[in-house]
Parts: C-alpha cells; sequence; structure tokens
C-alpha cells in the first residue's frame, strides 16, 4: 500500500478513473449493441450519437484512437446497408 500521502491520493483518483472509465466503455458497448440490432431509420439517427460517445472515449484514453476509427467505420458501413436495403 501507498506510504506518502501524494500516491494515496493517486491511488484514490486512479479508482475512481477506473470506474467511471468502466461505466462510460460499457454504455458505449451497450449503445452498439443496440444500434447494430436496430432497424432503417432508427439506426441512422443512433449513429450519430454512437460516434459521439467513441470518439469521446478515444479522446480520454480509454480505447485507442484506432480502434475507435474502426469502430465508426463498420457501424457507418452497417448502417448505410441497412438503410439502402430497405
Amino acid at each position: 500500500m501507498a506510504n506518502h500521502k501524494a500516491t494515496k491520493k493517486h491511488a484514490r483518483q486512479a479508482l475512481k478513473r477506473r470506474d467511471r472509465n468502466r461505466y462510460y466503455g460499457k454504455t458505449t458497448r451497450n449503445a452498439i449493441k443496440t444500434l447494430r440490432a436496430a432497424e432503417g431509420s432508427a439506426a441512422k439517427e443512433q449513429l450519430s450519437s454512437v460516434e459521439s460517445m467513441i470518439d469521446k472515449l478515444a479522446k480520454k484514453g480509454v480505447i485507442h484512437r484506432n480502434k475507435a476509427a474502426n469502430l465508426k467505420s463498420k457501424l457507418a458501413k452497417k448502417v448505410n446497408a441497412a438503410t439502402a436495403a430497405a
């Protein structure tokens, strides 16, 4: 366990950050699942908000920027294909 005052504070902050990152990560994963399950115009409306969530995760370093780009690309491709078929 940490012995210095500043190190104890850093450990507390790390726990808070971890919980926050886990929450936002899980929320985004759930949003991606609902987007993949959505059909037609509903998916098109959800796409921008999900892309925004992914961008925020990448900006904060929760996920890598390349992973964020890949996710957004795959989601956009799926939504465009679904709306073109409908």
